[in-house]
């Protein structure tokens, strides 16, 4: 009884300070945002522009995470019986489209700038790196302590921000000494570049499950085997069906032939094991229909 106290009270804690991390991460990521924009636009650097647009998806993002994680213990209801974490992809769907169409923005004004380069002020470029690796180093810091899988999701996210002001650092640098000033739409597209592909990659991912297709790295072929190999007295799998809620939680339906000898409480005692074997291959919601049990099906949730 006291470990089961311990084990809740632990779990309650990592949800507390998984949301608190979320918390600093999102303010401190929104806060910088306002000053890199209004710092883009002093500086007249496109570069910085196009990291603005990309931290203002990542604030958008932290935002959505922070508000999720808040909500994410919240079970099923009347109206949705599978719970509230389907959210997520659609706030994963907002925040791609506003980070699809600010890239294309920053493309369109960066463009002729490769053919008439603009002057930059090198040294507000290079205040506003520092400033930028600072703030969201101090962010990565705070998720990396995180265990949940939001948090380490958010925790790459960040890193490649840091990795992105210390490019915008590095070009400032060399404009300081050598008038280039073509390198700042070069970068500032180059960065796009990137952005526009980890969108669309993830669009893949979230058309995906919107369309429930099955979950990364599960195959039907394996399971079925899987099944078959681990209990002789099933005779057949069929009618599989999988899913993922949010790209954590997954879904899990089949029907399964046994032998005609089986009572009720071995089939019982059969479903019990299965759950468990697959609960170990990241299925956590699983639903079994059993056939041949003398002539009749038993369901089982």
């Amino acid at each position: 009884m006291g470990n089961k106290e311990h084990g809740h009270s632990h779990g309650t804690h990592d949800h507390h300070g998984s949301v608190k991390n979320l918390k600093v991460a999102f303010l401190l990521n929104a806060v910088f945002v306002s000053v890199e924009i209004a710092g883009g636009i002093i500086t007249n650097s496109m570069a910085i522009i196009s990291d603005a647009v990309h931290d203002f998806g990542d604030s958008v993002s932290l935002g959505l995470s922070w508000y999720l994680e808040k909500f994410s213990g919240k079970k099923g209801d009347h109206k949705f019986t599978y719970g509230y974490k389907r959210l997520s992809i659609i706030g994963a769907l907002l925040n791609a489209l506003v980070l699809l169409f600010g890239t294309a923005f920053v493309i369109y004004k960066a463009i002729p700038r490769l053919i008439r380069p603009e002057q930059v002020h090198p040294a507000g470029m290079m205040a506003l790196a520092v400033i930028g690796i600072i703030i969201n180093g101090l962010a990565v810091l705070r998720v990396k302590r995180g265990k949940k899988l939001v948090e380490r999701v958010v925790f790459l996210h960040l890193l490649e921000d840091v990795m992105g002001w210390a490019a915008v650092l590095i070009v400032s640098i060399v404009m300081i000494f050598i008038d280039l000033p073509i390198l700042d739409p070069i970068l500032s597209l180059i960065i796009s570049v990137y952005v526009i592909k980890n969108v669309i990659g993830g669009l893949r991912k979230i058309v995906k499950m919107l369309l429930q297709g099955v979950p990364d790295g599960f195959s039907v072929g394996e399971t079925k085997k899987y099944i078959l190999s681990n209990n002789p007295d099933v005779l057949e799998v069929h009618d599989v069906k999988a899913w993922s809620l949010d790209g954590v939680e997954n879904v899990l339906t089949f029907h399964m032939s046994v032998k005609d000898d089986l009572t009720i409480a071995q089939v019982t005692e059969l479903k019990r094991i299965i759950k468990a074997q697959l609960k170990k291959r990241d299925m956590k919601h699983i639903t079994i229909e059993v056939e041949n049990l003398n002539n009749c099906s038993d369901r089982i949730e």
